[in-house]
Parts: structure tokens; C-alpha cells; sequence
């Protein structure tokens, strides 16, 4: 409601990436009335599109898995799981570069038998590590799954320490663990969190047999997460804001919220600051928090993309990943561009704090000569188009002792929440995360709204 008194069932969700849309969408289904804010000229945060002449381009390659079950819900609820696909089983190739013998491929897939089996002879057979390294690979494994992820003093410890304590190698460290690691914490094992990298594999590759089967949008970005969920918003009776920047946030004297954009002041019951954790702590009202300055504490951590589009097919697998070069993982985004002739591939770059500034020549001359190592069809292929996109803030850090800083979705000023993937969900800056946050905030507004919770909101829950 615009400058007058709400009416018991009003909120305010500032942010409209995937905590802000998900905590609008929950409040709706719940029957409040929602407005949601957003600077941007669209939704979907982190996880977008854009157009470059005739491609549609996403400005970095964003996957899911199985477990991921906020995600899915997410989905489903913006009828968009069609669009996203996950895998019918665990497959991944992974190209060397670094032996003797020249570039060899291996797989990491998985079986239809119980944890831990399920990746038994995945991994008895991956010619990545040699046999001690692989038994050893299953010992941690298995240190791992004993780990109590509530315990805190996980957090202070970092995953490569544990990881060497464990008797990884360096190889197997590069082989498998970062691997993984690198592009679901986006951190070197030696610069994260043991409880956040616990929660990865343990939930991912330890928890059950189909955990870790991936899922990634056939279609742009922006058609699910600014379109599609545009859609929902509207059919929800969600008011969507875009290129609305909010200036400052205030209670009234009756204990209802103040929202103030360039000309308008929205008035609430409840107010869901779903933004990065700088901007919030910019627009948090004092009180609102013990130690506001902790938000500031949370580091970030860049993610570089870099886009190839190739005159010809080169590459014949939907996605791989790669070791003993810089290139990390590569991914076949030909079909969800509306590329005509050629092949589109986006190369994700992880952890990229020395690479992200690099100008566009010189990651051109990096870049280039190692996908003609990892793959023989490019040392003819024309370069029809080279560029990169830059998240520098990509993610929080999950650096140890990140878990102290990250609060949780209440605050202590009431109908004041906090969503974001940077907030306690148990996850790192995942998209499994921002959903989860989202729920979390709106399950906090509505029980101090009194309002029921949405039976469908909660149905990931059960399938986790």
C-alpha cells in the first residue's frame, strides 16, 4: 500500500533475484498483498541473460543437482522444470592434460546401488588418480560421512588442512576434490569453510545415490528466471517493480515499515531485504542487528566466463571438465543461445581472483590454445567471437569462520527479515541457497503475520 496505512497482510520484499522472488511468491501464495522491488531493469539477480547480436547469452553457466530440492520446488512453481532438465544419472567427463601419455578422458558417474557404492566403480576406475590415491580418496570419503555438520568448529577449520590430515594428495586434491569443490563453493579446498565443504559432499555424493545428477536451464537464463517468474509473480498478484532502487527503510511509531523509492513511500507490515550482504547493511534501520558490521566481514569471490563461438562443431558432449590446464569446466550453450551455425561453448572459471580483471587479449591468448589441446576439432575451427563476463562479487566467500557471520532471517527489529544466499541456510552461494533463504524469511513474516503457510511451499522439504 502507497503512502497509507497497510492493512495487516502488507509486505515489502526489496531484491528480486531468487530470494527475493521466491519469499515474494511464498507471501502471495499465503494471501498477502506483495511488492517487489528491484534496481535492475530485470529479475533473476546473478543468474541472468543478455543479448549479443544473435546470441541470447547467459552471463555465467549455473547448474543445480538432485539434492538441490528448494531449487527444484522453485522450478516447478514458476513451471519451468521442463526448461532445466537434471541428468537421468551422474555423468561427468573429465579430460587430462597433464599426463605423459597426452590428453585422456575419464568419467565420474554413478550406479544404481546404495551409498557409497553407487560411486564404487566410478571411482576404482578413474585413470586420474592411481590406485593409493583412489583407496585413499575412499577412506576420506568415509572420514567425511562421519562428520556432524552441526558441529561449529567445522567452520574454523579449512577443507585442505583436513584433506592433507586425511592423506589426500595433492593429485587427488586437483582430481577430485577441488574439482568438485571449486565449482560448487567457489573456493580452493584450502580456502574453505570444513563445514561448508562437508555439507557439499556429504549432501551431494554421500547422502543419496541420485544427489549429485546435475541439471542446467536448455534456455536462457532469463527465461526462467525474469520471464517465467515474472509470470508467476503476476499470476500471484505480486506488484513487480523494476528499475526501482530502494533509498531507505524506517519504522513508524504503529510498528509497520516504511520504504522509500525516488517518489513513492511504501508502507508494510513486514519488509524482506533479499540484496547482497553490503547493500543491506547499507539499508538496515540501527538495532537491527547485534553486529551489523559483520555483513561487511563476509568476503566475496569472483567468477569469470568466458564465451567462444566457434564457426563449426567442435565439441560433442553437452559439458565437461578439465585438468592439468587453466580451463575448468566447458559447457555446450549452442542450443539455448539460438545460435544457427556453429558452436557456442562457455567456458566457467571458478575462484578467479587472479584472472578477473585480466583484459580480454590476454585470457583470448590463454585461453584459446587450451581448448585446442582439449579438443582436436577447434586447432581448425574459426573464431567467429571471443568475449568474457565478469561477476566479481559472484558469491560470499566460504572462507573459515564464515559460518559466524551469516545471519539468520529474522532480525531484531520486528517484521524486518533478511534473505540472500549469503544468510545461514547450511549452504554455500548456491541458487539452492538463495531459494532457501527466501523460505525462510517468508516463513518468518508469516508466522509473525499470523498467516498459514502455503502447503506447497514446503514440499521440497519432504523431498530432501
Amino acid at each position: 500500500m502507497t503512502d497509507g496505512q497497510p492493512s495487516g497482510r502488507d509486505a515489502v520484499v526489496i531484491g528480486g533475484g531468487l530470494a527475493g522472488i521466491t519469499a515474494a511468491l511464498a507471501l502471495a501464495d499465503a494471501g498477502v498483498r506483495v511488492t517487489l522491488l528491484e534496481g535492475r531493469p530485470r529479475l533473476g539477480g546473478l543468474a541472468f541473460s543478455f543479448q549479443r547480436g544473435e546470441l541470447t547469452v547467459d552471463n555465467g553457466q549455473h547448474v543445480y543437482l538432485r539434492c538441490c530440492t528448494a531449487y527444484r520446488w522453485f522450478l516447478d512453481r514458476i513451471e519451468g522444470t521442463a526448461l532445466a532438465p537434471l541428468q537421468d544419472r551422474l555423468d561427468v567427463p573429465v579430460l587430462d592434460l597433464a599426463r605423459p601419455e597426452g590428453r585422456r578422458l575419464g568419467r565420474l558417474r554413478r550406479d544404481a546401488l546404495p551409498v557409497p557404492l553407487h560411486l564404487g566403480r566410478s571411482l576404482a576406475t578413474y585413470p586420474h588418480l592411481s590406485l593409493a590415491e583412489r583407496a585413499g580418496v575412499g577412506r576420506a570419503a568415509l572420514a567425511l560421512k562421519g562428520l556432524d555438520l552441526a558441529d561449529p568448529s567445522l567452520d574454523a577449520q579449512d577443507f585442505g588442512s583436513w584433506l592433507t590430515a586425511h592423506g589426500q594428495s595433492a593429485r587427488a586434491v586437483e582430481a577430485l576434490w577441488d574439482l568438485v569443490g571449486v565449482a560448487t563453493l567457489n573456493a580452493v579446498a584450502g580456502d574453505a569453510s570444513l563445514g561448508l565443504a562437508a555439507m557439499v559432499f556429504k549432501t551431494g555424493l554421500l547422502s543419496d545415490p541420485g544427489a549429485a545428477d546435475i541439471g542446467w536451464a536448455h534456455v536462457p537464463l532469463g527465461e526462467l528466471h525474469d520471464r517465467l517468474a515474472r509470470k508467476a509473480l503476476d499470476s500471484a498478484g505480486v506488484r513487480t517493480e523494476v528499475r526501482t532502487r530502494v533509498t531507505s527503510i524506517s519504522t513508524e511509531d504503529n510498528g509497520t515499515w516504511s520504504v522509500q523509492v525516488p517518489g513513492e513511500t511504501l508502507r508494510a507490515d513486514a519488509v524482506v531485504l533479499a540484496v547482497a550482504q553490503g547493500e543491506a547493511a547499507d539499508l538496515l534501520p540501527e538495532g537491527a542487528l547485534d553486529a551489523p558490521e559483520r555483513l561487511r566481514e563476509i568476503g566475496t569471490a569472483p567468477i569469470l566466463n568466458v564465451h567462444v563461438v566457434y564457426d563449426r562443431k567442435v565439441l560433442d558432449k553437452p559439458f565437461f571438465a578439465a585438468l592439468g590446464t587453466p580451463v575448468q569446466w566447458v559447457f555446450d550453450r549452442t542450443a539455448a543461445s539460438g545460435l544457427r551455425e556453429g558452436q557456442y561453448l562457455a567456458l566457467s572459471q571458478s575462484a578467479a581472483h587472479e584472472e578477473i580483471d585480466e583484459p580480454v587479449a590476454e585470457l583470448r591468448r590463454r585461453y584459446l590454445p587450451e581448448l585446442e589441446r582439449l579438443l582436436p576439432l577447434a586447432r581448425g575451427a574459426e573464431v567467429r567471437d571471443f568475449f568474457v563476463t565478469r561477476e566479481r562479487t559472484a558469491t560470499f566467500a566460504p572462507a573459515p569462520g564464515v559460518g559466524r557471520l551469516r545471519p539468520g532471517a529474522r532480525t531484531k527489529a520486528p517484521g524486518l527479515y533478511l534473505a540472500g544466499a549469503w544468510t545461514a541456510t547450511g549452504w554455500p552461494a548456491t541458487m539452492e541457497s538463495a531459494v532457501r533463504s527466501g523460505v525462510s524469511a517468508a516463513d518468518a513474516a508469516l508466522a509473525a503475520l499470523g498467516r498459514p503457510r502455503p502447503a506447497r511451499l514446503f514440499e521440497f522439504e519432504e523431498a530432501a
